[in-house]
C-alpha cells in the first residue's frame, strides 16, 4: 500500500512549500483539481524539475477529448494522470492509450458511479491502472463515507490496483488498511496538520504497519 497525499489549495506557493517539507517521505504527490484549474499544468512541471524522482498525480478529471488532454499532461511529466469513470469509454481508452504512450499511468476516478463492480471490470478493460472509489467533500457533509465502496471494489478487481479517497485521516485508516487498496489518498487530514512532515511520517508507519 502507497500514502497518496491530495493538494488541494489553488496557492501555487503554498503547494510548493507543501512538497519541499514531504518530498522524500511521501509516496504519491497529487495535485489537485483546483491548483490546475488556476494554473494548468505548471506546478506539476515545476514539481517534477526540482523532483524528478517523485510520483506526482495530476488530478485533472478528465471527460471529453482523452487522448489529446492526457498528451498535454503528460508532457508536463505527471506520473499518472485521473479520468472520470463516468466518461465515455473511447474518453477513458483514449486518455489509458496515451498515458501508456508516454509510460506514465491512467486513474479512473469512480465519482458517481453507482455500479461499481460493473464499471470497473470495463475499466480494467479498457486498460485503466489504478482505480480509485473517491467520496467528494459534498457527500461527505452528509457522512458518506468510501469504506463500502472500496469493500466492493476489492472484490471486482486486484485489490492492488485500487486507491480510496475521501476524508482518511489516521483514526479512519485501519478500516480502509485491512482490505489493502494499493493507494491511500489522504487530504486534509495530512494537508491541515500542524506539522506536515510528521503526519505523514506517521500515517506511511501506520499504512506498513497494517500493510505486514
Amino acid at each position: 500500500m502507497k500514502l497518496q497525499i491530495a493538494l488541494d489549495t489553488a496557492d501555487m506557493e503554498k503547494t510548493l512549500n507543501m512538497v519541499d517539507q514531504i518530498s522524500d517521505v511521501i509516496d504519491i504527490v497529487e495535485i489537485g483539481t483546483p491548483i490546475i484549474m488556476k494554473y494548468g499544468v505548471e506546478p506539476v512541471q515545476r514539481i517534477k524539475q526540482k523532483y524528478p524522482q517523485l510520483t506526482v498525480l495530476a488530478d485533472t478529471k478528465i471527460a471529453d477529448a482523452g487522448g489529446y488532454e492526457c498528451e498535454e499532461v503528460c508532457k508536463s511529466g505527471a506520473d499518472i494522470i485521473t479520468v472520470l469513470a463516468i466518461s465515455d469509454d473511447g474518453t477513458i481508452k483514449g486518455v489509458s492509450d496515451m498515458a501508456h504512450r508516454y509510460g506514465r499511468r491512467c486513474m479512473a476516478d469512480l465519482l458517481s458511479v453507482t455500479d461499481i463492480t460493473a464499471r470497473a471490470k470495463q475499466l480494467e478493460a479498457l486498460g485503466v491502472d489504478v482505480i480509485c472509489v473517491h467520496t467528494g467533500v459534498d457527500m461527505q457533509a452528509h457522512g458518506r463515507t468510501p469504506l463500502k465502496d472500496l469493500s466492493e471494489l476489492v472484490q471486482a478487481v486486484d485489490p492492488a490496483m485500487t486507491a480510496v479517497a475521501g476524508g482518511i485521516s489516521l483514526e479512519t485508516l485501519p478500516q480502509y488498511a485491512s482490505l489493502h487498496p494499493g493507494i491511500i489518498i489522504s487530504g486534509g487530514a495530512l494537508s491541515k496538520a500542524p506539522d506536515l512532515r510528521e503526519a505523514v511520517i506517521t500515517m506511511e508507519n501506520e499504512i506498513r504497519k497494517e500493510g505486514n
